[in-house]
């Protein structure tokens, strides 16, 4: 093994142990797909349903009970594999939760469908429980300590979401493979076997946000990137780089993550300071306050791979809807079957991307994100609508993943830092 190579693993998996092919000097490169194929109208109502669902959720795991976790919906998806041999398997990909689970056939209690075959840990070389008093299983979010005894074959969890949805069974490690570009021995994951609602087209879920056992914590990874493709684009794979392949322009711009006051048990989201919105030249006039997050983790802004539109708490959504409809100036159309409330009719005899837009900038402290047309309307050319991809909510904001697209975010976690800047996804 040359330096470089121990200096990579060193870096990136003290534990567990990681196994880089070739060219380790570049990091680890994944790549995501699309989780809808669907086209036009039906595609943009599903992400709206998400969007509102995930949202719900979101705020509930950031004000209840520390067991409570949010909405597990999300558009983009990442391949992996587990076990020995490996099985073959699409996850969500989640910024915005910490536990990696699959549906796991021990036997299965009730699963829900899903595309590929359910994991069978009795198939597996490398397959491990956890033990009740493990690091990993204390980890956990609490109540667990009545659940970790007898007769339990191990560390058992619970995970409860805000749209519904549950997963239950219990956290056990194996062997990870990354599509080809990586092994992990074992990680920690949930095998669901008790499992309700479903994954949008996927066996379970990668989370990735800053708690103990998400991906990215248990690789002591210290930064990853990712950039989203159109969200109309659902063949373009979007890339996804761990550890040293995370890397952005010196002209990149950056703004501080916040620590939520809430305390570790609540600290998961990426919460981001949004100082303001401006709309064509005009800085909107939103209070500061409705952004602010309390000290009861109420409020403030999160940045979510798994929100699909933008939510803005209400009081900021209204006067960022007026301002848009004043300065767009063409009629309005019904968007109830789109999930959106906002859209406008295309002059006549001509399409929707005749619908001319203002510029939306989003002011966060320290830097600006200047929102391009693609990321501030969804056209369906059927119907000659387009619609504001932005809806409203109650109780907290986030910056969804249409807002995210075409713009490359790098997540330091060392540094404690957003940047970002625009790019061709495609071509990363």
């Amino acid at each position: 093994m040359d330096s470089k190579q121990w200096l990579l693993l060193c870096l990136l998996l003290p534990l567990p142990f990681f196994a880089v092919p070739s060219n380790p000097g570049r990091g680890i490169h994944l790549e995501l797909t699309h989780v809808d194929a669907l086209a036009g109208a039906d595609r943009v109502r599903r992400a709206a349903e998400r969007s509102h669902r995930r949202v719900n959720g979101l705020l509930a795991a950031a004000t209840a009970a520390a067991s409570s976790v949010h909405a597990s919906t999300a558009t983009y998806l990442v391949d992996i594999a587990i076990g020995t041999p490996p099985l073959a398997l699409t996850a969500v990909l989640d910024t915005g939760s910490d536990l990696i689970w699959t549906q796991c056939d021990a036997p299965c209690r009730r699963c829900f469908p899903q595309p590929a075959p359910l994991y069978t840990p009795a198939r597996s070389a490398t397959y491990a429980n956890v033990s009740c008093g493990s690091k990993l299983c204390e980890a956990l979010p609490s109540p667990r300590s009545s659940r970790c005894s007898a007769p339990e074959p191990g560390c058992a969890y619970y995970y409860s979401y805000g749209d519904g949805s549950s997963t239950d069974g219990v956290l056990a490690t194996d062997e990870f493979t990354f599509s080809s570009a990586a092994t992990v021995h074992g990680l920690a994951f949930g095998c669901g076997t008790d499992n309700l609602g479903g994954t949008d087209n996927s066996s379970g879920l990668v989370g990735m946000g800053r708690g103990p056992l998400s991906l990215v914590s248990q690789l002591r990874v210290t930064r990853f990137s990712y950039c989203f493709t159109p969200f109309n684009d659902t063949t373009t794979s979007s890339p996804l780089f761990l550890g040293s392949s995370a890397r952005l322009s010196p002209a990149a711009k950056s703004t501080p993550f916040l620590p939520n006051p809430a305390g570790p048990r609540r600290s998961s989201y990426y919460y981001l300071s949004l100082e303001g919105i401006t709309v064509g030249d005009t800085l909107l006039p939103i209070d500061p306050a409705v952004f602010q997050l309390t000290a009861s983790g109420r409020g403030g802004l999160i940045i979510d791979s798994g929100t699909t539109f933008t939510a803005l708490e209400e009081r900021a959504f209204v006067v960022l809807a007026r301002a848009v409809a004043t300065r767009v100036a063409l009629p309005l159309a019904s968007g109830a079957h789109r999930g959106l409330s906002l859209c406008f009719a295309a002059p006549e005899g001509r399409g929707p991307e005749a619908v001319t837009v203002p510029r939306v900038v989003l002011h966060f402290d320290g830097a600006d994100m200047e929102l391009p047309r693609a990321s501030v309307v969804v056209e369906d050319r059927v119907a000659g609508v387009a619609c504001l991809g932005i809806v409203s909510a109650r109780g907290m904001s986030v910056l969804g993943s249409m807002q995210q697209q075409n713009m490359h975010f790098l997540y330091d976690i060392e540094r404690g830092l957003l940047s970002f800047e625009p790019a061709k996804c495609g071509d990363l």
